[in-house]
């Protein structure tokens, strides 16, 4: 089995490093600066279990990669993305293979369905991140990440179970699940936090804005009829996944605030309090909380903003003054 990682940044990149260092066949795929270092002298996963490097081949576009019938794509852009992604996929040729979405979110599943019939989600449980060309690093331990697959929109097969197993050989440990959106959008609770993590900073204080996020997300999922996982506090965390540090690389954040940080001009803000705000229109809930933060996310990107340079007053004046 060969492995294409379309999109080797913080997540993609952990897992290509990974994959390849135990001895699976990876190519990977992705731009500018991390192409030209992974294509120059391979790519650093840096762990606080210590530093492993991995040499795997990379290219700039899914054209120039022969697809065989037997491939498994690991589909890790950003969801802004992923329409050009999976576009560039389908003009390579890809077509029954396997497309599994490691991406944040509940969009991307259903924007890969419509091209392709073989769709997997997975919810990644990984804190990684990438800010310098050629390196990644998680902080996660014992095992670089955790992660639950399983087939979209509901149910496994043997893609998933073949793909848990090399993982899990990889030192990410994964689950097969046959209710894999359930975990999904337990994820994105977390997730629409990012946008205060980014404006705020990692590690201060974010106020009751997480607990204000929460009922909001919960309260659209009731009224949508949408069942979750309570991720958050998944007890197997406890025995795969601890957070430490890293030495001389301090964590920035989450992936909205690494974006910021890189300037890479675009994040992902509209597809996790985009999509509590989407669901709070179609269902008639109000979701103001969520709304501001979309816009501001807008904005931030827009103006160049870096990541953490708003305090929490400053914030709740933005965000309650408004």
């Amino acid at each position: 089995m060969r492995i294409i990682v379309h999109g080797v940044g913080a997540i993609g990149g952990v897992v290509a490093a990974a994959l390849a260092h135990s001895g699976v066949a990876v190519i990977g795929i992705a731009r500018g600066a991390q192409l030209q270092a992974i294509q120059n002298a391979g790519l650093t996963l840096r762990a606080p279990s210590g530093d492993i490097h991995a040499e795997f081949s990379c290219v700039g576009s899914p054209s120039e990669i022969a697809f065989a019938k037997d491939d498994v794509i690991l589909l890790a852009v950003k969801t802004q993305d992923t329409h050009q992604a999976l576009a560039d996929l389908r003009a390579a040729g890809v077509a029954e293979q396997p497309i599994f979405c490691l991406q944040n979110g509940v969009e991307n599943e259903r924007i890969a369905l419509r091209s392709f019939p073989n769709v997997h989600a997975a919810t990644v449980m990984m804190p990684a991140s990438y800010l310098k060309p050629g390196e990644v690093v998680t902080y996660g331990t014992p095992c670089f990440g955790m992660l639950d697959i399983g087939r979209y929109p509901g149910g496994s097969d043997t893609a998933d179970e073949q793909l848990a197993k090399v993982l899990c050989a990889a030192n990410i440990e994964t689950f097969v699940s046959d209710d894999i959106m359930a975990a999904k959008y337990g994820k994105l609770l977390m997730n629409t936090v990012n946008m205060v993590d980014a404006l705020l900073g990692f590690g201060n204080d974010f106020g009751d804005f997480p607990e204000r996020l929460r009922a909001e997300a919960v309260a659209v999922y009731q009224a949508a009829g949408i069942s979750f996982n309570e991720v958050k506090d998944d007890p197997r965390r406890q025995a795969f996944l601890q957070l430490t540090d890293v030495d001389g690389a301090p964590r920035l954040g989450g992936s909205t605030a690494q974006s910021l940080a890189r300037g890479t001009g675009s994040i992902e803000t509209d597809y996790l309090n985009g999509e509590i705000v989407l669901l709070g229109r179609l269902h008639g809930v109000p979701t103001p909380l969520n709304t501001r933060l979309m816009a501001l996310g807008t904005e931030v990107s827009r103006k160049g903003t870096s990541a953490g340079t708003m305090t929490l007053a400053e914030l709740k004046d933005l965000i309650d003054g408004a």
